[in-house]
């Protein structure tokens, strides 16, 4: 054999042990909605003779190469941001999309290049990214027809996987605070009865279809019951407490009616008194007056015996 067919014998041999040697692992079809972020898992196996200078991702193209467009190349410095690449130059070749949008509805592909140009290598299978661009609201029941004091979930899904998702809720146009993928609706009433929809924060024009919902109103006069009851409470309430008032204003009035014909006697009998002495102590003159008198209150019984000791005469102390 020649020197030139070893040579080429050689060189193919290493090129199929780099092929055989090499590969990507690309995860399977991955679906988004428009504005959403998606994150692609990937892992690669380089040589271990060789060294990863650069990793490159691209779209639309099954080797990656020369001038083909990027959406990520380790030796750029203008890459896109809504591409960012989470991996490595080792083992891990993993790409995140944010506000996916229609044009990466398409197939997506990593290439690594070494410092020998014979163990370059793209992964040609690629992995593919569908993009949707509406929401659906799916009801924890099949139809919109609910009565007075039942429950409802409201999901806002598509039929793709959704990342990292923050969705706005409509009711007739009008937006609700809930910003999660699930609206729990309990104890419904007439008020709940609308038009819904829901979508991205970011995107309005991933707003889903209506989804109508309608609670049938209350009956007339359902609520005079409960009222009537509370109205009720009310006056039985108001009656007690003015009973209460009653009988407190008449018992102090009580009290002061007491006190005051206990005033009324005292003042009577000390009259009395007063009266029976004056007379007595005109007849008998300077000299006949009581020497000692008390300076208290006097009783009608001690009166009566001062009385009956001045008819016998006058009253002398001696020494």
């Amino acid at each position: 054999m020649a020197v030139w067919d070893k040579r080429f014998l050689a060189g193919v041999m290493l090129v199929l042990t780099g092929a055989l040697g090499q590969r990507v692992n690309y995860p399977d079809p991955v679906c988004g909605i428009k504005g959403s972020t998606i994150t692609l898992p990937c892992s690669f196996t380089p040589l271990e003779s060789a060294k990863i200078i650069r990793v490159v991702w691209c779209k639309n193209h099954e080797i990656c190469q020369g001038t083909t467009p990027s959406v990520y190349d380790s030796e750029s410095n203008n890459n896109n941001p809504r591409y960012r690449y989470l991996g490595d130059q080792k083992r891990d070749c993993t790409l995140q999309i944010s506000d996916l949008q229609e044009e990466d509805d398409t197939t997506f592909r990593f290439r690594m290049e070494t410092n020998d140009v014979q163990a370059h290598f793209t992964g040609q299978s690629g992995v593919r990214v569908t993009v949707e661009d509406q929401m659906e609201i799916r009801s924890s029941r099949d139809d919109g027809e609910f009565k007075r004091g039942e429950e409802v979930t409201l999901n806002c899904t598509t039929i793709c996987s959704i990342h990292q998702l923050e969705v706005s809720w409509f009711r007739d146009g009008s937006a609700l605070s809930e910003t999660g993928p699930a609206l729990h609706l309990s104890y419904l009433t007439a008020k709940d009865s609308g038009n819904y929809t829901c979508g991205l924060k970011k995107n309005e024009h991933t707003l889903s279809e209506p989804y109508s919902l309608h609670v049938e109103a209350d009956e007339e006069g359902e609520g005079l019951p409960l009222a009537a009851l509370v109205v009720g409470v009310l006056l039985v309430l108001f009656a007690v407490i003015l009973v209460v008032c009653i009988i407190k204003r008449k018992r102090a009035a009580g009290r002061d009616q007491t006190a005051v014909g206990r005033d009324e006697e005292q003042k009577h009998s000390d009259n009395i008194y007063s009266n029976n002495l004056l007379p007595l102590a005109e007849q008998q003159g300077p000299s006949s007056a009581v020497e000692v008198l008390p300076t208290g209150p006097v009783h009608t019984q001690e009166a009566g015996q001062v009385l009956e000791a001045a008819k016998h005469g006058p009253v002398h102390t001696w020494y």
